[in-house]
């Protein structure tokens, strides 16, 4: 099975339909969360995901549009884009928030999760250390995770002196990587709102079968959604960060 593993959208419409441009043919799309947020598009793109085979999990930004999280945790632009989200989601897509699982397991052996599998909505796995203890916290041999909005790999081995161990993995563009036997947690980075200095939207291409997968950068009309946002007098600093990948 063919597989666009996608999170972080963030309202993001014009990312998100560049995503689905370049993707090419896919069987399901697996949507690791924060659907909205920051962004101008929340009940479009939220809307474009369902027209689509898809699983998706629920994310920080999601529970905070929903109340289910203090915004008083937020910074003072992500409250703005949160409340005002609020004010525009439809019943219908609010719902459909509500309905998301914080986990799921897919094809046996691929667990999904938006922050990481210990604390599922909060916690953000930028390092080894914080990677390794997390690798105790799911069953499957893989774990999608997003939250960062910045691509990586996190592998789990044994050292020559047995102790188990865990290493940030470089992450290539444009080549086939195998999944071994070697557990690792995966991040495919952020199609909305990407924070590794690339401004280009960010997700991964997933063979099942072939147990293969590809990471994948894309431009999109950063400007289409600059004006939107602007338009709807969101945070200066949401929009002057798209054009520059942070």
């Amino acid at each position: 099975m063919r597989c666009l593993v996608i999170s972080d959208i963030h309202a993001n419409l014009a990312a998100f339909e560049a995503v689905l441009d370049d993707a090419g043919e896919f069987d399901v799309i697996w949507c690791l969360g924060d659907m909205v947020g920051y962004g101008p598009d929340p009940n479009e793109c939220i809307e474009l995901l369902r027209t689509f085979p898809h699983v998706c999990v629920a994310g920080n930004h999601d529970w905070a549009v929903l109340g289910r999280l203090n915004l008083g945790d937020f910074n003072p632009d992500a409250q703005r884009a949160s409340l005002w989200t609020r004010q525009k989601l439809t019943p219908d897509n609010r719902a459909y928030l509500e309905s998301l699982p914080v986990s799921l397991v897919k094809e046996e052996d691929f667990t999904l999760v938006h922050g990481s599998p210990r604390q599922p909505i909060w916690e953000y796995i930028l390092y080894p250390s914080v990677a390794l203890p997390n690798f105790a916290h799911f069953d499957t041999h893989f774990c999608f995770v997003g939250h960062t909005h910045a691509p990586a790999i996190f592998r789990s081995s044994q050292n020559e002196n047995g102790q188990t161990i865990c290493e940030s993995l470089m992450v290539p563009y444009s080549s086939l990587i195998p999944l071994g036997e070697e557990r690792l947690i995966i991040n495919p980075g952020s199609v909305g709102q990407p924070r590794d200095g690339d401004a280009r939207a960010s997700y991964i291409i997933l063979d099942t079968e072939a147990l293969t997968f590809e990471y994948r950068r894309i431009r999109y009309p950063v400007e289409v959604t600059q004006t939107k946002m602007d338009e709807a007098h969101l945070p200066v600093r949401l929009i002057t960060r798209l054009s520059y990948g942070w």
